[in-house]
């Protein structure tokens, strides 16, 4: 008798180049890879039936809002999800993370929740500029600012007070620690690949979906390891894109990505990202 083929889901708005070297890599490794589209899921229902044919869900929204919410509900309906509930809620509210990592002892950027514009004022005299703030909800370096003095900080908060919702006026300010960070691809426990990012063009902030430049990063440092070690001790295994920050007293963690883009850490280093996920798939499904 014919073993069956386990059938994967990669939730997701759409079928950018990860999902679909994901659905490619598929086959060969024994392994049926199907888009699900986030937005026609309608769950709720104990049976789950939009997604009950599926032996696990690769969870991949690029908003942190429905990933969360899909794993929770997928979950709950008995269907696996990769990374699971728990560490994408941690992941989305970058407030929560840092406070979990560093109850933890993981180094974390100092910074301050910023719910309001008396939060803000304070927020400057304690980290005075040059900072950076940016949302506790969201990625892909949307809506993250550079402060280099106060004396245009306080129009920039104007932005923040007229065009948010509460949702998106909650923010973080923190010092800004230069324009490089170090990128770790995770499967698993697996550091599959490191990158050092630089910013590209006039653009500082640091983010591959807006440019930057990235190499690979010679070796795994011993510090990056270790690093990235506690913080899937505070998540569990899983896929991340863990941002480190280089520091004069060591690295810290600026945020963990649970659904990361790929593409750029795998064109600097040649890591064939796709197939690790796939094995690691594999693993939990045994």
């Amino acid at each position: 008798m014919a073993l069956r083929t386990p059938k994967v889901g990669v939730v997701a708005d759409r079928i950018a180049w990860e999902e679909r070297r994901l659905i490619e890599a598929g086959p060969a490794l024994g392994l049926s890879v199907a888009w699900v589209n986030d937005e026609s899921l309608c769950l709720g229902a104990a049976d789950a039936p939009s997604v009950a044919d599926f032996d696990l869900l690769l969870v991949r929204s690029r908003s942190y809002t429905r990933g969360g919410l899909i794993a929770t509900l997928a979950e709950a309906a008995g269907v696996p999800t990769l990374n699971t509930a728990r560490a994408i809620h941690a992941c989305e509210n970058k407030a929560a993370l840092r406070a979990a990592l560093r109850t933890a002892d993981v180094p974390v950027p100092d910074h301050r929740l910023v719910l309001s514009r008396k939060d803000f004022t304070r927020a400057l005299t304690e980290l005075p500029p040059p900072v950076v703030l940016k949302p506790v909800f969201g990625g892909m370096g949307k809506r993250v600012t550079l402060l280099r003095d106060a004396d245009t900080a306080q129009s920039v908060y104007d932005y923040v007070e007229d065009l948010g919702h509460a949702f998106e006026q909650a923010a973080l300010v923190e010092p800004f620690l230069g324009g490089g960070s170090v990128r770790c691809l995770v499967v698993g426990r697996e550091l599959v690949a490191v990158a050092e990012f630089e910013p590209g063009g006039a653009d500082w902030r640091n983010n591959a979906a807006l440019g930057d430049h990235q190499r690979a990063a010679l070796d795994h440092e011993p510090e990056i390891a270790k690093t990235v070690d506690a913080v899937l001790d505070v998540l569990g295994p899983g896929i991340y894109g863990v941002d480190l920050f280089r520091t004069p007293e060591g690295l810290v963690v600026n945020e963990v990505n649970h659904a990361p883009g790929f593409r750029a850490v795998s064109t600097a280093t040649g890591a064939d990202v796709p197939s690790a996920i796939g094995r690691y798939v594999q693993e939990l499904l045994a």
